[in-house]
């Protein structure tokens, strides 16, 4: 089971992703307790390393009351996404993109009401408002915003969904979701349930 996580990334391991994402390479890192390994899925790229000084391992007990169904924490600022099981036996910590200005930033508690692969974009109005141009539907595939998954929240228009523009994440890029990589969002997927919690903050 994993313990504490409150200690941070270890120093070397970041050293080692950074020197591999300077030189192109997708790199693991790893966070480290004082009796356990956690995996962290994190891919070090070009737009999330200037990241990487807050971007590290959390606690779930401060922002959660139990970790009953999972429990997912987006945290706007350090741009990552949290996930613990509820048994405590997985932890992950993704890069995401987040909201491009303050005005399309929800923050607060939601949960996963729907869950699908291949998901259909339809811009809402005032998108389209902001964004004539935009086509009012996208289908699913290489073109569709939401990427390869979608988990979809009990606020109306607001998702965690992958993306096929990998430039986005670690960035202010989206008009009100959180984005992650397409392998991390269906990673996520496959450990979410309808009914997981989520918080943004």
């Amino acid at each position: 089971m994993v313990k504490d996580l409150k200690q941070g990334i270890d120093r070397r391991v970041f050293l080692g992703a950074g020197a591999a994402a300077m030189a192109g390479l997708a790199a693991p890192t790893l966070a480290q307790d004082t009796g356990s390994t956690v995996e962290i899925e994190a891919e070090i790229t070009e737009v999330s390393r200037r990241n990487i000084s807050s971007f590290r391992s959390l606690d779930w007990k401060p922002y959660f009351s139990s970790t009953r169904n999972g429990a997912v924490l987006v945290d706007t600022t350090s741009r990552a996404l949290h996930f613990w099981s509820e048994d405590l036996s997985v932890y992950k910590l993704y890069p995401t993109s987040v909201p491009l200005t303050e005005q399309l930033t929800r923050r607060g508690r939601t949960k996963v009401v729907q869950k699908i692969v291949g998901p259909e974009w339809r811009p809402t109005p005032s998108m389209l408002k902001r964004n004539p141009e935009w086509p009012s539907y996208v289908g699913p595939g290489p073109d569709n915003p939401l990427g390869s998954h979608a988990l979809y929240l009990s606020w109306t228009y607001y998702r965690i969904h992958g993306t096929h523009d990998t430039r986005k994440i670690g960035r202010r890029s989206s008009n009100g979701c959180i984005g992650l990589y397409n392998e991390h969002i269906a990673e996520l997927f496959a450990l979410t349930k309808v009914g997981t919690q989520v918080l943004l903050i």
